[in-house]
């Protein structure tokens, strides 16, 4: 919702730099095989996505992924965020609402994200580590479709929030579930059927394009 890009991006960055051409050739072939799958999975469930995108993960050290996060930030994620990014981060922290970003990317990703727009908390998805190694599996929960909703009602339930008084915004029809959970949702930079639900709803809808 706050950048143009999704979460093939950044992978296709990890995985292009992987220390040498022969190692990032095999991940990349690796990709391409599940590519079909991956295509069907994103259009009928999120969290089938999430589990295949995330295997080509498989064998990359924590210390480089931790190490990349940084570049994948500056390279792939500042330079696709929206103009109006921080005006709405802001507002959000102004009005005095906690700020919390609820992604499908890896955590130490997102992190450097929020960090950038001022800080905040993170529900993003985290790999498996076996001895310091990416097993390619996700640890539950996994951050994706109604599981984000369950997620942010936890955490407003945590934090002592009244839900009906909580804000949610995103650019997806797979959020709707998180969306419908509190009591102000919106459409930011809605896709074609989040913005078709948005208007049915009568949930505000706008982008960050300015």
């Amino acid at each position: 919702m706050l950048v143009r890009t999704n979460l093939i991006q950044p992978t296709l960055y990890y995985l292009m730099n992987q220390g040498t051409p022969v190692q990032t050739g095999i991940r990349l072939g690796r990709a391409l095989l599940r590519a079909p799958r991956m295509a069907a999975a994103e259009l009928l469930d999120r969290r089938m996505f999430n589990e295949l995108l995330y295997s080509a993960y498989a064998g990359m050290s924590e210390d480089r992924l931790v190490l990349l996060a940084e570049d994948v930030f500056e390279n792939v994620l500042r330079p696709a965020l929206f103009p109006a990014a921080r005006q709405l981060v802001d507002k959000s922290r102004s009005a005095g609402h906690e700020v919390v970003y609820v992604s499908g990317a890896l955590d130490c990703v997102v992190e450097r994200l929020a960090t950038h727009l001022g800080g905040g908390e993170v529900i993003a998805n985290r790999l498996e580590m076996k001895n310091g190694i990416a097993t390619g599996k996700l640890i539950k929960p996994i951050v994706a479709g109604p599981t984000k909703a369950r997620l942010v009602s936890d955490h407003a339930k945590t934090r002592g929030y009244d839900l009906d008084e909580c804000f949610a915004f995103s650019d997806s029809y797979s959020d709707v579930p998180m969306l419908s959970v509190v009591g102000h949702p919106a459409a930011v930079n809605p896709d074609k059927r989040l913005s078709l639900l948005a208007k049915a709803y009568a949930w505000p809808s706008f982008n960050l394009t300015a």
